[in-house]
């Protein structure tokens, strides 16, 4: 504990000489960090709703059919690191997103399906979403991604995700 309060006193100390030294420069690191903190849930076109669901907040489709195809991935098992690499090359080129952007849709993907109990029940609960934010119209581009993602083979999970995504998004 007295190493921790040592290490933390020279921190702090290290930051109080900074500011007092150039205090213009610590006034607009300040601003910089309150706005990206501020606007990062912007950014995502994700809002909080209280007592709902975070699947609820979304708005934006991208990151639904990113999160869609992260879950997708991950019926099985893990995925490779080549899945994931071919999954970001997807995101960026299907959904004309920036790197930085495709990036923050597959962190925001993964914790969306953390947050439905693994990636079953994502499927279906993103599905749902989807088919409310657009009515249906991105299963088209959801293929373009998930069809390349699954191969050759797809496996009885996959299968029952395509079957469920199609009753949720009302495709015949």
């Amino acid at each position: 504990m007295p190493i921790l309060i040592l290490i933390l006193t020279a921190v702090g100390g290290a930051i109080w000489w900074w500011v007092r030294n150039n205090p213009r420069e610590a006034i607009n690191t300040a601003q910089d960090v309150a706005t990206t903190l501020k606007n990062a849930p912007r950014k995502l076109a994700f809002r909080s709703v209280a007592n709902a669901h975070p699947v609820e907040g979304i708005d934006d489709e991208r990151i639904a059919i990113c999160a869609i195809a992260q879950s997708f991935i991950e019926l099985d098992d893990l995925p490779t690191s080549d899945q994931r690499q071919q999954l970001h090359v997807l995101l960026r080129s299907k959904l004309r997103c920036s790197e930085e952007e495709a990036h923050e849709m597959e962190v925001l993907g993964r914790w969306l399906m953390t947050q439905c109990n693994g990636s079953g029940g994502a499927v279906s609960r993103l599905g749902r979403r989807l088919q409310k934010i657009d009515g249906g119209a991105s299963w088209n581009r959801l293929q373009e991604i998930l069809m390349p993602l699954a191969g050759d083979a797809l496996s009885r999970a996959q299968i029952e995700a395509i079957a469920d995504l199609k009753t949720a998004l009302r495709v015949k």
